[in-house]
């Protein structure tokens, strides 16, 4: 009897100490992971989600990406997701404002912007002032968006002035006039013309310093799979995800 009493208690300790070890750790059990996360992070986010799915056996990451508005507004109206990862802190306070975020946001990394314009920089651009000229046609982000906010800022502390030919929801959208020939500059981020870098060139301009953008990022409250969603975060913002970032040209956030 004795005996028996103690396979049973071994069994109960082992059952439970299987069941505590599964309900805090979903990301190792897999399972699909929703991001959202802002149209400038998409190469690098697509590689840090094949590195986690790597360290994850079984787990599946699945990104929306968009403009860091527009994502800020669906995750409050109730869209399924895991992981917010916006291109700025006014975006990001969108969601926590709604008590959407699980815990305090984190800054990832920053981004500036540079002038996009086509290889070889035919019109010969050299800063701000020269998208004012008579017959010149820029690409903007839409003012909501935060690159389309940073360019503003940039501009008015440039004292430029400029009607946009095309106002996009995005950066990439921004980007790819460039590259259609469709516009002849655009203000978009630095690590967009890198990654672009066959068809376009980038022009740095000072008083992008002005107008740098912090990356925030955050688990969502009602993530479906909460302990994937820190791991994520986790993974995103550790050593080896920050190099990832860096190498497309993203800039490591101040140290606390």
């Amino acid at each position: 009897m004795r005996a028996t009493l103690a396979g049973v208690a071994a069994l109960s300790l082992a059952l439970t100490g299987c069941g505590g070890a599964d309900d805090g750790s979903s990301a190792d059990r897999g399972g699909t992971l929703t991001v959202f996360a802002a149209a400038s992070l998409t190469e690098t986010f697509t590689t840090l989600g094949r590195d986690y799915e790597a360290a994850h056996p079984g787990s599946r990451v699945v990104f929306n990406f968009a403009g860091s508005s527009a994502l800020a507004t669906q995750i409050t109206q109730g869209a399924p997701a895991d992981v917010f990862a916006a291109a700025s802190p006014a975006t990001m306070k969108t969601v926590t404002d709604a008590g959407d975020a699980a815990g305090t946001p984190a800054v990832l990394v920053r981004n500036q912007l540079v002038i996009a314009v086509p290889r070889g920089n035919p019109d010969r651009i050299a800063g701000l002032a020269d998208l004012a000229r008579p017959g010149a046609k820029v690409a903007l982000c839409a003012e909501q968006v935060p690159c389309g906010a940073a360019a503003r800022t940039a501009l008015a502390a440039a004292g430029v002035r400029l009607t946009p030919a095309t106002l996009e929801q995005d950066v990439k959208g921004a980007l790819a006039k460039v590259k259609l020939g469709e516009v002849d500059a655009a203000l978009v981020y630095r690590t967009d013309v890198r990654g672009a870098a066959a068809d376009l060139d980038a022009v740095e301009f000072p008083d992008s310093a002005r107008a740098v953008n912090d990356y925030p990022i955050v688990a969502l409250k009602h993530a479906g799979n909460p302990a994937g969603a820190r791991a994520f975060v986790d993974h995103v913002r550790s050593d080896a995800g920050l190099a990832v970032l860096t190498a497309a040209g993203f800039q490591a956030p101040p140290r606390p």
